[in-house]
């Protein structure tokens, strides 16, 4: 039973998730209560599971990743809401909630593992996975590209060229106004967000049939992809709360993209993600 629980959060953890963002970015007052209302009701049935977990068990100690990653998710949300109780630091949740959904999804799907039905929906869950991931790598490095034209923008304009003028900034006449670069830059962000996490949800269901299972995050492309989640939700952060824009926003969109390789590299000593592996 505490597995329906679980299953409970997990999808509750979700709304919660997804509510904190508008909360946050946007100081929306009514995605700040139903963010408020849905993590309070996904940190009761936690509780609830973990409680019936350990008492069938007889046993008061997590046993396997799986228990362990279901501790871990709680301690988390409650590490989460005693600070917004207290202090008031709700914007602590951009990271926090979505942490505690990632932790609690996999043992969500069952404590033995999980299998597809059929080699079909495998396939179609694996075209979905590395298709979210590539529009968000493509619409960070379009953000990214956009950022640095902006900065060459920036100096083109601080420049103060003449038209009569021999310069090679001239022919640079056709880049977009920086309001217009800074827009796309910051569109591109909010696109690709949602796909990562897609694709990271996605991945970490497939992973469940390799030989890694519940241990899936001890991949090294795994950690650096939630690394660059990580960056990804900083960047948005920022950006919105702390009017990062322009010069600061390209730097910081560069470290992103250095993450970005860095997830590729690890591709070749990933147990499960490397190219042409079966």
């Amino acid at each position: 039973m505490h597995l329906l629980w679980l299953r409970v959060a997990t999808v509750l953890y979700f709304a919660a998730s997804y509510a904190i963002f508008p909360a946050v970015l946007y100081s929306s007052v009514r995605a700040r209560a139903w963010c408020v209302h849905l993590g309070g009701m996904a940190f009761f049935f936690h509780f609830v599971s973990v409680v019936e977990m350990l008492v069938q068990a007889h046993r008061w100690m997590p046993v396997g990743a799986r228990e362990a990653e279901s501790l871990l998710g709680f301690a988390v949300a409650g590490l989460f809401f005693l600070a917004w109780w207290l202090y008031d630091a709700i914007s602590l949740g951009v990271f926090a909630l979505p942490i505690t959904f990632f932790l609690v999804f996999v043992p969500a799907l069952g404590l033995k593992g999980y299998s597809f039905p059929s080699e079909g929906v495998r396939t179609s869950w694996l075209i979905a996975h590395i298709t979210a991931l590539l529009a968000a790598y493509a619409a960070l490095g379009f953000s990214l590209l956009a950022s640095l034209l902006y900065l060459v923008q920036e100096r083109r304009l601080k420049a103060k060229i003449k038209s009569n003028e021999d310069s090679w900034w001239i022919p640079l006449d056709w880049l977009p106004p920086l309001d217009t670069l800074e827009r796309i830059a910051h569109a591109m962000l909010l696109f690709g967000f949602p796909c990562m996490t897609v694709g990271l949800i996605l991945g970490a269901v497939l992973v469940q049939e390799t030989s890694l299972g519940a241990a899936y995050f001890v991949d090294p492309k795994v950690i650096a992809s939630y690394a660059m989640w990580g960056l990804y939700v900083l960047l948005l952060f920022l950006r919105q709360s702390a009017g990062l824009r322009g010069r600061k926003a390209a730097y910081l969109s560069g470290a992103v993209l250095i993450v970005m390789l860095g997830v590729w590299a690890a591709n070749t000593v990933s147990h499960v993600h490397r190219f042409g592996a079966p």
